[in-house]
């Protein structure tokens, strides 16, 4: 079976983008499940219930989070009450929402869908790897198909969180940088890995924000009202090929796509 997973959506960009070119995506790489990080989908800055709702509409299936999942207030109630909507685990008790969920894919295989979110050089909220292990022995053994969207800054934990999981899930993409990685591959235990999806948005931009105001902000130290580019609008996502009776991946594939399809060469 074929997972498919979209890095970060940003602002309206990444949103057009996806509308056009996720329909041929799931019919040409015959993807069985879809999931999507979408915590920066409302103007680089949370994500609403409408634009949930638009992104369910589209055909995609799971919605990830992160540490920006929190910046929207009206997305608290509809969170508590989509399973779908995911947010990371690894946050305090009592918040809304949950950091995991199963899905059923096309193809009937049951898929769990877990988000988890690192803590170096990000808010010091609970540990991904003993959360991750919690959530693992939470879960049905009938459920092999297990997908890990790790929201993490830096790329050691990142790499560490592949090595911990390795073998006992069937992927592990880090998100949160915006910035693709070149190391995607399946690891010796059968979980397939990338460090960073990289952002689904505007790429003529600092990590998504328009280049003149974050100019602004490193050459005066002064605040600025940070806003979302629209130019350079590239689509990045994976395909992650999964045996559904082990949970054991035999691929990975980077997808890098402009509009129209065009796959993107740097």
């Amino acid at each position: 079976m074929n997972l498919l997973f979209i890095g970060d959506i940003f602002g309206s960009a990444g949103r057009g983008i996806v509308s056009e070119l996720f329909a041929s995506i799931q019919r040409d790489h015959s993807i069985d499940l879809a999931i999507a990080n979408c915590e920066n989908a409302a103007g680089g800055f949370g994500v609403t219930p409408q634009i949930a709702d638009d992104l369910f509409h589209l055909g995609i299936d799971v919605l990830t989070g992160g540490n920006h999942i929190w910046d929207k207030r009206d997305i608290y109630d509809y969170m508590g009450r989509t399973p779908r909507l995911l947010r990371p685990a690894n946050y305090p008790e009592g918040l809304p929402g949950r950091g995991v969920c199963i899905a059923e894919a096309r193809n009937g295989a049951a898929v769990a869908v877990m988000n988890l979110q690192g803590r170096t050089y990000m808010t010091p909220i609970d540990c991904p790897f003993r959360t991750a292990d919690t959530l693992l022995a939470g879960l049905p053994a009938s459920v092999k198909v297990r997908f890990v969207d790790f929201h993490a800054e830096v790329t050691s934990e990142k790499v560490a969180m592949g090595w911990h999981l390795d073998g006992r899930v069937s992927a592990v993409v880090g998100t949160h940088t915006h910035i693709p990685t070149a190391d995607a591959r399946v690891l010796a235990g059968g979980t397939a890995y990338q460090t960073d999806c990289g952002m689904t948005g505007p790429y003529d931009s600092v990590i998504g924000v328009e280049k003149q105001i974050v100019l602004q902000k490193f050459l005066t130290g002064q605040p600025v009202r940070m806003e979302a580019a629209r130019t350079g609008v590239e689509l990045h996502a994976v395909v992650v090929t999964v045996d559904e009776n082990t949970g054991r991946s035999t691929a990975i594939r980077r997808l890098a796509l402009t509009h129209g399809g065009v796959t993107v060469s740097h």
